[in-house]
């Protein structure tokens, strides 16, 4: 149960699921009330706006966040979880109400779409802590980024390029990405190092996940483990568009990583670096980030939540 001394800070997306939370936002409220939830809450109101209003929580020393909005929301939550200096970042709890487009890392989780199971499941006070992916790129003096799902190189990237404009046709807007990106994508050279393994040619996409889901429910990693210290990386090599057609569905039922093409691997770091005088698109939990060389590495037991 919630305990009555317990503070909370809610932080709400009013853009997220097409505007879904600014409308859903007062039926929420009242069930957090009716659920006895002490809260203070903030509205999103510019992009990573969230960052602050985590920042500004945790210096109020309100450890218990409610993060209302989808896996972007999500993203930006842990980032300052991450980046933040008042606390150890797994002694800070983030409940989930998710309303987006793909709500892709809840389903690792069994976390309910449903606004009242997933207020209970907050209430329940059953925490959970996982790994976080700290990805960082080369020889630009950029600040490292935090990843609590997946992240792509390659022709995921592009796809989330694509799904910007989509985003209102909801989960549909995966698929339909995926299949427009088809035609244009072309596939990148790299030089990748996997813990001690090196792995080098042209390849479709590098996928470093955590967690199970991505993309509206694609399955794109061959055995995802939040919890075991370990990053778990597929490399798809050298798709022509008639395989990638061929495999389409494959992307969404979790078997692209038998195909032959694919190469899958455990490893607690990566390092990437581009062959391409035009290096692929870059995305973290569905987040486009930019381009260039980049490595990754475990954080173990990084990040708690309700589950």
């Amino acid at each position: 149960m919630v305990r009555s001394s317990k503070k909370w800070f809610v932080i709400i997306n009013p853009t997220s699921g097409n505007n879904a939370s600014k409308k859903l936002w007062p039926k929420i409220k009242g069930f957090l009330k009716l659920n006895k939830f002490d809260f203070d809450f903030a509205f999103t109101q510019y992009e990573k706006h969230s960052i602050k209003l985590v920042y500004m929580a945790l210096e109020l020393q309100i450890k218990d966040i409610i993060c209302i909005g989808g896996d972007g929301t999500l993203h930006n939550v842990v980032n300052a979880i991450m980046t933040q200096n008042y606390f150890s970042s797994s002694s800070i709890n983030v409940g989930v109400i998710p309303i987006g487009t793909g709500n892709d890392w809840v389903k690792s989780f069994n976390i309910p779409s449903n606004i009242e199971s997933a207020i209970n499941a907050i209430k329940k006070d059953t925490i959970s802590t996982q790994d976080i992916g700290r990805f960082e790129f080369k020889g630009v003096g950029t600040q490292p980024i935090y990843f609590n799902n997946l992240a792509g190189a390659g022709f995921d990237g592009f796809v989330v390029s694509k799904v910007k404009k989509l985003k209102y046709l909801g989960k549909t807007a995966y698929l339909l990405g995926a299949l427009i990106s088809m035609f244009t994508f072309k596939n990148f050279k790299s030089n990748i190092t996997i813990g001690a393994t090196e792995v080098s040619g042209k390849n479709l996409m590098i996928l470093i996940g955590l967690c199970k889901y991505s993309g509206g429910g694609m399955q794109l990693t061959h055995a995802p483990n939040a919890f075991d210290g370990m990053l778990d990386i597929s490399i798809a090599q050298n798709l022509s568009k008639i395989e990638i057609l061929k495999n389409i569905t494959k992307l969404f039922n979790g078997k692209i990583t038998n195909y032959k093409k694919v190469k899958t691997y455990k490893a607690a770091t990566i390092n990437v670096e581009f062959s391409n005088d035009t290096p692929p698109f870059i995305q973290t939990d569905g987040e486009l980030i930019g381009t260039g060389d980049f490595s990754v590495k475990i954080i173990p037991k990084a990040f708690s939540f309700y589950s």
